[in-house]
C-alpha cells in the first residue's frame, strides 16, 4: 500500500491549505500567511530533502552532518520562538543534550541500524519532538516570568537568590509542554496510529514490528524531551535566555543588594 503521487495529490493539498488560511482569517487568528507560508516551505525542503537523503545516506560521516544541521536549525527555530534575543541559542544546549546521546546509543546497542536510513529518520523524530518542547517551554517560562513580575519580586524580597525566585514562578507552567508527548503516548493506538507505526505498516513490516518502532520512539520522546523542558526552564531561570525586557533585567537588578544583604547577615 503507498500513495498515489500525481494531480489528485497536489489538489488536495492546495485544497487543505486554502481551507485552513481562509478560517484562519475569517476566524481572525491572524495565522492565515503563516499557514500558507509553512506549507510553501514544507513543499520546498521536503523536495530537496528527499533529493539529498537519496544522496548521502550511503555515507555514515554526511548522514552525521545531515543530524548535526537538524541540531541547528532546530535550535534556531525553538530560539526564536522563546525570543528574539540572541540569547535564544542557548536553545540548542537542551536540544543536542539528550537527542544526540540518545540516537548514538541506539547506533551503537545495534537497535537502529549505522545506516544513513534508519539514524536520519529517528534523529528526525527525536530532534524535531525536542524543538517543540523547548520552545513551549522556555515561551512559557520568559511570558510567565514577564506577567507575574511582582511575584519574582516578593520571593526576591523574602532572600531566594534569582534563580530559585524564578524557578518558583516558571516551573509549574513551563512542566505544560509536555501534555501533548503525555497525552499521546498515553492514549495511541486507541486515539491516533502516529507516523512510525503507520510508515512501518505501509513499508510492509508487520503490525508487531511496526508496534515496537513506535513504542521506542514514543518512551524516547517522552524522556528526551522532558530532559529538554528542565533544562529550557533552568536556561531561562539562571538569565542565560533572556528578552530584551524581562526577567534578565529584573533578576540582574536584584543580584547586587542580594549579595550585599547576604554579607550584611554574615558579618552579624
Amino acid at each position: 500500500m503507498s500513495i498515489v503521487i500525481g494531480p489528485a495529490l497536489a489538489v488536495a493539498l492546495v485544497v487543505a491549505v486554502l481551507v485552513a488560511a481562509a478560517v484562519a482569517w475569517v476566524t481572525r487568528l491572524e495565522t492565515s500567511t503563516a499557514t500558507v507560508t509553512a506549507a510553501v516551505r514544507a513543499t520546498v525542503q521536503l523536495g530537496a530533502v528527499s533529493l539529498l537523503i537519496g544522496a548521502i545516506v550511503g555515507s555514515v560521516p554526511l548522514s552525521a552532518a545531515f543530524v548535526a544541521l537538524m541540531v541547528v536549525v532546530a535550535a534556531r527555530t525553538a530560539g526564536r520562538r522563546m525570543t528574539p534575543d540572541r540569547s535564544g541559542w542557548w536553545a540548542i544546549v537542551p536540544i543536542a543534550l539528550a537527542p544526540v546521546p540518545v540516537v548514538a546509543a541506539l547506533v551503537l546497542a545495534g537497535i537502529v541500524p549505522a545506516q544513513g536510513i534508519a539514524v536520519i529518520p529517528m534523529a528526525g523524530i527525536i530532534i524535531g519532538g525536542t524543538m517543540t518542547a523547548t520552545a513551549l517551554a522556555g515561551r512559557r517560562a520568559l511570558d510567565e516570568l514577564e506577567a507575574r513580575r511582582g511575584e519574582v519580586e516578593a520571593a526576591l524580597s523574602l532572600g531566594l537568590l534569582p534563580r530559585d525566585a524564578a524557578l518558583e514562578i516558571a516551573r509549574c507552567t513551563a512542566g505544560q509542554s509536555l501534555v501533548p508527548v503525555t497525552d499521546q503516548t498515553r492514549t495511541v493506538g486507541l486515539v491516533t496510529l502516529p507516523g512510525a507505526f503507520v510508515g512501518m505498516l505501509l513499508g510492509g513490516a508487520s503490525p508487531v514490528q511496526a508496534g515496537a518502532v513506535q513504542l521506542l520512539v514514543l518512551i524516547l520522546l517522552l524522556a528526551v524531551e522532558t530532559i529538554a523542558v528542565a533544562v529550557a526552564v533552568e536556561l531561562v531561570c539562571r538569565g542565560l535566555v533572556h528578552r530584551t525586557t524581562e526577567p534578565q533585567q529584573l533578576l540582574e537588578s536584584h543580584r547586587g543588594p542580594r549579595v550585599g544583604a547576604a554579607r550584611i547577615s554574615a558579618g552579624r
